[in-house]
C-alpha cells in the first residue's frame, strides 16, 4: 500500500450502556417538527434544535454500523438535516452519506441521492473553505460515478481557490476520482501538470506531486528535470516525496541513476532530519561506491550528534551498524571511527554502548591509535564526573572497550595499562573488576609490561577499596613478582596494609584505651576569672585526647579481617608463600632466607590467632584456616614439588584458561564472518540487471515497503509481509463447537506488545443475530485496548470481528470469553456462547541474548524469584536434552562448546534470554545419565531457573515442563 493510499479511519465513540432508539423516535428527533402543522403546511414548521438532531444523526450512523438498515430515515435527513449549516451536522452528515446504502437491491441508484448530489454541488461552491475543503476529502471515499459525474466542474473550480486547504483536498479527490473513473476526468494528469507548475504552497504541491508519481510517473520526471536544481529550497514533506520517486524510478529503471543521483546528494544537505535520513538511505541502495557511502554515512553521524531524541539516535545507529555488516563498506567506515566517537557526547548510556561496539568493530591498525586516546580523555572525564547515574556504568563500557583493544593490538597496552590501573581504587567494584582482570590478562600475555603492570600495582595497592579488587590485586603480585626488590616491596605493602602486629595484642590495647604515640596532649585557652576578692585570675587546663576510633583509620586488609572476611587472609597466605619460596631461590644467604620465611610465618599465625580470637565480626572458617596452615606446612619444609604447585601450576592454568577463551572468541568471530559472507551455491541463477523484465524488477525488495513493515514490526518475519501467507502458517484456534448456534474461530498474530485477535463469528442459525457482541477478558499481564463493537447477522452469515490486546510483560496470558446475542423477533432475554480459552504463547517474547559470566553470576544472586524444575524426559542423552531444551525455551546456551564436549555422564550449562520487555531471564541446567540404570535410561537432573519477576520465572518452567518430552514424529 503506497502512501497516497493508505486508509483513513473515522472513531466513532458508542455507549455501551444505552438502550438502542426505535426508527420512530429517531425520525421524530430528526425531522423534529410539529406534524399536524405538517399536514397543512410545506415545508414543515421546525421547532427543535440542533442539538437535538445531533445527537439522533449519532445514533443513526451507529445503528447502521451494527448493520441496521433503515431505509425510512433517508428522506426524513434530506428534508431535515441536509439543508442545516450547522458544521458539526455537516461533519456527520459526511460519515452518514459515506456508509449508508446508496443503491437498490438490483445496484441502481436510488432516486433521492440526486438530491444529496444537488446539496454538496453547493457545498463546493461554499464561501467556507472548511466545508469546501471537507466535503472534497468525502468525495474522496464515494465508489458511484453517477454521484460523482455532476461534481466535477464544481471540483475542478477548487483548484483554483485562494485557501490552499481547499487546493490541497481538490489534488486527492482529483486523483481518487481518475484511479478509480478515470472516463470522468480523462486529463487529470495535465491538469495537475498545469497545476504544480505554478503552484506555491508547499503542501499542495506535495499532494499534486504524489498524484503524478503514482498516475504518470513521467509527467513527475518531467517536472523534476525542470526544477531539479531548485529542490533544495522545496519544502521537506515535497523533498521527501521526491526521494521516494527516485528510488522507485532508479530501483525499476538502474540506468536512471546517473541522472538522480547528484539531486540525493544534495538533498543529503537538507535542513530537515527526515528528509537527511531517507536521502542517505536511498543513496545507499542506489550506489555502492566509497564516496556515496561516505556521505551517507556521514549523514547518519551528523543525524544522531544533533537529534535530541534518544530513540532517533538508536535507529539511525542501527542504519550505521548495516551499513557495515556489507564487506566492501566496512573498509569506508573505518575511515570514520573517530566522527562515530563524537556520538560519545550523548548522555544516554545504550547510545553510547552501541558506538562502543560500533567502533571496535571498525576498529583497525590503522586508527587504533586515536581511538585509544580518545577512550583515554573519555575514562579520565568520568573520574571527574560523578553527578549522571550511569557515570560508573559507562566507566566499565570504556575500560571493557580499551581491554578488547589491547588483546587485539598489544602494541597499545602500554599506553592503556597507567591510565586504568588507577581505578582499581574506584569505589565501583564493576568497574575495578573489569580493570583487573584485564591487567591479570595482559600481565600474562605480554611479558614486557610485567615490570610496568608490578610498579603500578603496588603504587596504587594501598587505596584499593573493595575486598574482591584486593584479593585479586594479592593473587598478581604473588605471581609475577620475579626480582628481590620486587618481592621486598609486596612484603613492605603487606605489612603497610596489616598494621601493627600482633593483632590481636594492639586491638585489645586500643579496646582498653591505653595512651598511645598518637594521642596529643594540648594545654586549652587560658581563661580568666573574677575571685572573690574582686581580682582578675587566669586558668588553663591540661588535656590529653584520643582520636576517635573510626573504621576508616584502619589499615585496609586489617579492617577486612576485622569485618570477619578471612577469605582474604587465606588469599594473602597464598601470596606469601608464592613470594617466600621465590625469595629462597632468588637469595643464597641462608639467613636473609630464614627472616623472609619467619616474617611470612609471623604474619599468617597472627591472622589465626585473630580469626580464633573474639574481635572479627565473624569468626574464621574452617576452610580459610585448613588453608593458611597448608601455607605455614608448605614454608616450614619448602619441599621442590611444592614449589612447582604453587610457583609453576597457577600460572599455567591461567595460561590454559585464557588460551581457551581466546579460541573461543575467534571461533565466534569466524561464524560471524561467515554469516555475513554472501555464498553463493554453484547453480544459482545469475541475474543481468540490462536483461531483467520491468515486472521482475518490481518483484525486489522495496525499502519503503520494508520501512513500513518495521513500523508495522513485522521486520523479522519477512513472510509476514503477505498477510494472505502469515495467515496459512498460523494455527486456528477454534472457540465455540460445530453444533454450537454461533461458530467461531481465531487467528492469534502477535505482534511485538500487541496481540490481535482475528475472530470468524458463523450464524449458524435460520434466525437474524442482533447485537451480536464478542465479549473478552483476559488473565495475566494482558489489557483489552477496546471492546469490539456489535454487530447483527443475517441467516448463516458471517463476520470478522478484530480485538486488540496490549502486553505489559512475559507472563504467560490467558483470554477468554463469550458471544452474546440477541434473536430477532423473540422475547427470550440475551443468549450467550462461552468460548474456549486462548492461551498466549511465552516464547512469542523471548529472544535468545548472551552476557558476560561475571554479568550472569550477578544476575543470578540479585534475583529473587527461583523456579526449579525436575528434569522428566524420554531422551537419553546429555548433549540432545540441551539442545531440545534450548530449541523449545529460546534461551542462548552461555557455557562454551568446548566445556560440553567430551561425555562423563554429568553436565553443567547455563542458559540466558531476554525478553522484548528488557527481563532477563536465567536458567542452569544440571543433568546427569544414570549409568547404573542401563544405556536406555532417560536423562535425569534439575533445572534452576530465575528472574526478577515472578510470572517470568514461573512461565519459563511451564513451558519447560511441556516440552521437556520428544514426541516422536
Amino acid at each position: 500500500m503506497t502512501a497516497a493510499e493508505n486508509v483513513c479511519y473515522t472513531l466513532i465513540n458508542v455507549p455501551m450502556d444505552s438502550e438502542p432508539p426505535s426508527e420512530i423516535s429517531l425520525k421524530n428527533d430528526l425531522g423534529n417538527c410539529d406534524m399536524s402543522a405538517s399536514l397543512t403546511s410545506f415545508p414543515p414548521v421546525e421547532k427543535g434544535d440542533v442539538k437535538l438532531k445531533t445527537e439522533a444523526l449519532k445514533k443513526v450512523i451507529i445503528m447502521i454500523l451494527n448493520g441496521e438498515k433503515l431505509p425510512g430515515l433517508l428522506m426524513t435527513i434530506i428534508r431535515f438535516v441536509l439543508p442545516l449549516q450547522d458544521h458539526t451536522i455537516k461533519k456527520l452528515l459526511l460519515v452518514f452519506w459515506e456508509i449508508v446504502p446508496k443503491t437498490t437491491p438490483d445496484g441502481r441508484l436510488l432516486q433521492e441521492m440526486i438530491l444529496v448530489c444537488d446539496a454538496y454541488r453547493k457545498d463546493l461552491q461554499h464561501p467556507n473553505e472548511f466545508i469546501r475543503g471537507s466535503t472534497l476529502r468525502f468525495l474522496c471515499k464515494l465508489k458511484e460515478a453517477e454521484l460523482l459525474e455532476p461534481l466535477m466542474p464544481a471540483i475542478r473550480a477548487c483548484l483554483e481557490h485562494r485557501h490552499s486547504y481547499v487546493r490541497r483536498n481538490a489534488v486527492l479527490a482529483i486523483y481518487t476520482i481518475y484511479r478509480n473513473f478515470e472516463h470522468l476526468i480523462p486529463d487529470a494528469p495535465e491538469l495537475i501538470h498545469d497545476f504544480l507548475v505554478n503552484e506555491k504552497d508547499a503542501s499542495c504541491k506535495r499532494n499534486a506531486f504524489m498524484m503524478l508519481i503514482h498516475a504518470d510517473q513521467d509527467r513527475a520526471l518531467d517536472y523534476l528535470s525542470t526544477c531539479i536544481d531548485q529542490v533544495q529550497t522545496f519544502g521537506d514533506i515535497l523533498q521527501l516525496v521526491i526521494v521516494e520517486l527516485i528510488y522507485k524510478v532508479c530501483h525499476a529503471n538502474p540506468s536512471e541513476r546517473a541522472r538522480f543521483i547528484r539531486c540525493i546528494y544534495n538533498l543529503l544537505q537538507s535542513s530537515s532530519p527526515a528528509v537527511k535520513y531517507e536521502a542517505a538511505g536511498t543513496l545507499v541502495t542506489l550506489s555502492s561506491a566509497p564516496t556515496a557511502i561516505k556521505a551517507a554515512a556521514q549523514c547518519y553521524i551528523d543525524l544522531i550528534i544533533k537529534e535530541s531524541d534518544n530513540n532517533v539516535k538508536l535507529i539511525v545507529l542501527d542504519r550505521l551498524i548495516e551499513l557495515k555488516e556489507h564487506p566492501s563498506h566496512e573498509r569506508v567506515l573505518q575511515d570514520l571511527v573517530m566522527d562515530i566517537l563524537r556520538v560519545l557526547s550523548t548522555p544516554d548510556l545504550e547510545v553510547r554502548k552501541k558506538t562502543l561496539q560500533l567502533a571496535l568493530d571498525l576498529v583497525s591498525s590503522r586508527n587504533v591509535e586515536e581511538l585509544v586516546i580518545v577512550l583515554k580523555k573519555e575514562v579520565i572525564k568520568t573520574n571527574n564526573v560523578t553527578e549522571h547515574e550511569d557515570t560508573d556504568k559507562y566507566r566499565q563500557l570504556l575500560v571493557r572497550t580499551l581491554h578488547s583493544c589491547s588483546v587485539r593490538f598489544p602494541d597499545m597496552a602500554a599506553n592503556v595499562i597507567p591510565v586504568l590501573m588507577e581505578f582499581l581504587s574506584d569505589n565501583n567494584e564493576a568497574a575495578a573488576a573489569d580493570v583487573l582482570e584485564f591487567v591479570r590478562e595482559a600481565i600474562q600475555r605480554f611479558e614486557n609490561l610485567r615490570p610496568l603492570i608490578v610498579e603500578k600495582m603496588l603504587e596504587v595497592f594501598h587505596a584499593i577499596k573493595s575486598v574482591k579488587i584486593y584479593r585479586g590485586a594479592l593473587w598478581i603480585l604473588g605471581e609475577y613478582c620475579s626480582t628481590k626488590e620486587d618481592i621486598q616491596s609486596v612484603m613492605t605493602e603487606v605489612r603497610r596494609s596489616l598494621g601493627e602486629i600482633p593483632i590481636v595484642e594492639s586491638e585489645i590495647k586500643k579496646e582498653a584505651g591505653e595512651l598511645k604515640p598518637e594521642e596529643e596532649v594540648s594545654v586549652g585557652p587560658a581563661q580568666k576569672l573574677v575571685t572573690e576578692m574582686g581580682t582578675y585570675a587566669t586558668q588553663s587546663a591540661l588535656s590529653s585526647s584520643r582520636p576517635a576510633k573510626k573504621e576508616e583509620d584502619r589499615p585496609p586488609l586489617r579492617g577486612f579481617l576485622l569485618d570477619g572476611d578471612f577469605f582474604v587472609a587465606a588469599s594473602l597466605a597464598t601470596t606469601l608463600t608464592k613470594i617466600a619460596l621465590r625469595y629462597v631461590s632468588l637469595v643464597q644467604e641462608k639467613k636473609k632466607q630464614n627472616s623472609f620465611n619467619a616474617e611470612a610465618m609471623l604474619l599468617m599465625a597472627t591472622i589465626l590467632h585473630l580469626g580464633k580470637s573474639s574481635l572479627p565480626k565473624k569468626p574464621i572458617t574452617d576452610d580459610d584456616v585448613d588453608r593458611i596452615s597448608l601455607c605455614l606446612k608448605v614454608l616450614s619444609e619448602c619441599s621442590p614439588l611444592m614449589n612447582d604447585i604453587f610457583n609453576k601450576e597457577c600460572r599455567q592454568s591461567l595460561s590454559h584458561m585464557l588460551s581457551a577463551k581466546l579460541e573461543e572468541e575467534k571461533l565466534s568471530q569466524k561464524k560471524e564472518s561467515e554469516k555475513r559472507n554472501v555464498t553463493i551455491q554453484p547453480d544459482d541463477p545469475i541475474s543481468f540487471m540490462q536483461l531483467t523484465a520491468k515486472n521482475e524488477m518490481s518483484s525486489k525488495e522495496d525499502q519503503f515497503q520494508l520501512s513500513l513493515l518495521a513500523a508495522m514490526g513485522n521486520t523479522q518475519r519477512k513472510e509476514a509481509a503477505d498477510p494472505l501467507a502469515s495467515k496459512l502458517n498460523k494455527v486456528v484456534t477454534q472457540l465455540t463447537g460445530f453444533s454450537d448456534p454461533v461458530y467461531a474461530e481465531a487467528y492469534v498474530h502477535v505482534n511485538q506488545y500487541d496481540i490481535v485477535l482475528d475472530v470468524l463469528v458463523v450464524n449458524q442459525t435460520s434466525d437474524t443475530l442482533q447485537n451480536c457482541t464478542l465479549e473478552l477478558a483476559t488473565l495475566g499481564d494482558l489489557k483489552l485496548v477496546e471492546k469490539p463493537s456489535p454487530l447483527t447477522l443475517a441467516p448463516h452469515d458471517f463476520a470478522n470481528i478484530k480485538a486488540n490486546v496490549k502486553v505489559a510483560s512475559t507472563e504467560n496470558g490467558i483470554i477468554f470469553g463469550n458471544v452474546v446475542y440477541d434473536v430477532s423477533g423473540a422475547a427470550s432475554d440475551r443468549n450467550c456462547v462461552v468460548l474456549s480459552d486462548i492461551h498466549i504463547d511465552i516464547m512469542d517474547y523471548i529472544q535468545p541474548a548472551s552476557c558476560t559470566d561475571a554479568e550472569f553470576r550477578q544476575m543470578w544472586a540479585e534475583f529473587e524469584w527461583e523456579n526449579k524444575v525436575t528434569v522428566n524426559t524420554n531422551i537419553i542423552d546429555l548433549n540432545e536434552y540441551l539442545q531440545h531444551i534450548l530449541k523449545s525455551t529460546n534461551m542462548k546456551c552461555l557455557t562454551p562448546e568446548k566445556a560440553l564436549s567430551g561425555y562423563c555422564g554429568f553436565m553443567a550449562a547455563n542458559l540466558y534470554a531476554r525478553s522484548i520487555f528488557g527481563e532477563d531471564a536465567l536458567a542452569n541446567v544440571s543433568i546427569e545419565k544414570p549409568i547404573h540404570l542401563g544405556p536406555e535410561a532417560p536423562v535425569t537432573g534439575h533445572i534452576r531457573i530465575r528472574a526478577k519477576s515472578q510470572g517470568m520465572a514461573l512461565s519459563l518452567g511451564d513451558k519447560i515442563n511441556l516440552s521437556q518430552k520428544k514426541t516422536s514424529l
